[in-house]
């Protein structure tokens, strides 16, 4: 299935419109929307009330907020299944078949690996970035994933009793509130939760999806919490108790949001936007003092700024560690370059955008699969399922890279995750990071990426 299915049709604020894609290295111009982003000041609103008593008011940095897409471009919508013909695909035969062979591997690992609960990693637990003493079970959000991985490459387990059974797990974590059970990861799990009802695309779920994503959107930050749009936290998302926003939270935030079919010009994704735009090193765009100007993204723009690719190169996660005379930069990566393009495109920009082409840039002069730019082998599965997303929705079948070498990057994907697949069809991460070190968490992410690269492109479908 193609675009927002009945289900997201009926949650979405606006029917997503098709668009055109990049031409080459220079992209091209999208179909607008007939109604622009929304007034400045509907976006940008003043704070409603005093500031929350959970932001620390100290730690907060003011500047001009970005600028808002004059006229929004709506984005590719969202896809629910792989292509069931090779020449829907921009790949040659081989990779079509390297491709399906490795997808109906990593699912058998998976489903052979599913607990009787239902589930899938139930005895793990994930702590979040910033809340080290608050350790949370991540079962329903990795069983959510892999659900979104069955469904997409195998709908006839929709009536399967292994598959009901995943559901049934997903869905008895549903709190009153509408999000689901992740204790501080409860905006990872109830995102990722949308993503997978969304991607079954089955009316029964309506009411779950409605409701988890008005929780997104209302807990975002925003004016609610007496924020002011001139304040580093506005439009973020973070943990799901609130705490300070990344762009890993917001851009899976988004991620949900495009795949339950809301438009692009809704305000919490205009929101986001804004957000984005101030974890970009550009500084034509952001006022943040440690910007930058290689078009590349950090962690998180809030609370002064944060990096993990600084933190790596032993400056520091906030850059408080550079070396003496030079002035505090904060470092770019891959992971979170690919989250904040995506998340651009998501939001509207249109290629033509300089906060577009700065990033397509970075990416151009960064073009591995090797590893995670700026991180090594960390979080590398992450960044592969991160950027097979990020450029599909580019919809660029060939990347030129800097050197001037032309890319398939469906090809080359598949290649580098085929290279890492164990004899058991799984994959997992040396670098036990994040919980690539089990095979079960790289697994979903090399599966989705996989998926991406084997969904049907608009050329195919026309």
């Amino acid at each position: 299935m193609h675009g927002p299915g009945p289900i997201a049709l009926t949650i979405a604020a606006a029917v997503l419109c098709c668009a055109g894609g990049f031409a080459s290295q220079q992209p091209a111009t999208q179909p607008e929307s007939d109604a622009a982003a929304g007034p400045a000041e509907e976006v940008y609103q003043p704070p409603q009330g005093p500031l929350d008593s959970r932001i620390d008011a100290a730690k907060l940095t003011e500047y001009d907020p970005p600028p808002l897409p004059q006229r929004v471009i709506q984005p590719m919508p969202a896809t629910y299944r792989i292509a069931t013909q090779p020449g829907q695909v921009p790949i040659n035969h081989d990779h079509w078949l390297k491709a399906h062979q490795a997808i109906t591997e990593g699912l058998a690992y998976l489903q052979s690996n599913q607990e009787p609960n239902g589930g899938w990693m139930s005895k793990v637990q994930a702590t979040p970035t910033e809340q080290p003493d608050k350790p949370s079970p991540i079962a329903v959000a990795v069983t959510a994933l892999a659900v979104k991985a069955i469904i997409q490459a195998q709908p006839q387990s929709v009536s399967q009793a292994r598959f009901l059974n995943a559901v049934r797990f997903i869905r008895s974590a549903r709190r009153d509130d509408g999000s689901f059970e992740g204790g501080a990861l409860t905006n990872y799990v109830t995102s990722s939760v949308v993503m997978a009802l969304a991607s079954i695309d089955r009316h029964d779920f309506h009411d779950e999806l409605a409701d988890a994503v008005r929780w997104l959107q209302i807990n975002q930050w925003d004016h609610s919490e007496g924020l002011s749009p001139r304040q580093d936290w506005f439009g973020g998302s973070g943990y799901g108790d609130r705490g300070r926003p990344d762009l890993s939270n917001t851009q899976t935030m988004l991620d949900a949001l495009h795949e339950a079919g809301l438009s692009a010009d809704e305000p919490a994704v205009q929101r986001a936007l804004a957000f984005v735009s101030r974890a970009q090193n550009l500084q034509a765009t952001n006022k943040a003092e440690w910007a930058g100007n290689d078009g590349g993204f950090v962690y998180t723009p809030a609370n002064g700024g944060e990096s993990l690719a600084s933190a790596s190169a032993g400056e520091g996660r906030s850059g408080e560690m550079v070396a003496s005379g030079q002035p505090r930069s904060l470092r770019s990566y891959g992971s979170m370059t690919y989250a904040g393009f995506k998340s651009m495109l998501y939001a509207g920009l249109s290629p033509d955008d300089v906060r577009v082409r700065a990033a397509f840039d970075w990416i151009r002069r960064h073009w591995t699969f090797d590893e995670n730019p700026g991180l090594g082998q960390q979080g590398l599965f992450y960044y592969y399922h991160t950027m097979a997303r990020a450029l599909r929705a580019a919809q660029q079948h060939i990347i030129t890279d800097i050197d001037g070498h032309k890319r398939n990057w469906r090809e080359e994907l598949i290649d580098a995750l085929v290279a890492r697949r164990r004899d058991d069809g799984s994959w997992k991460n040396s670098a036990d990071r994040w919980l690539e070190g089990e095979p079960v968490m790289a697994t979903i992410f090399a599966v989705l990426a996989l998926e991406e690269a084997l969904k049907p492109t608009l050329d195919a479908e026309e």
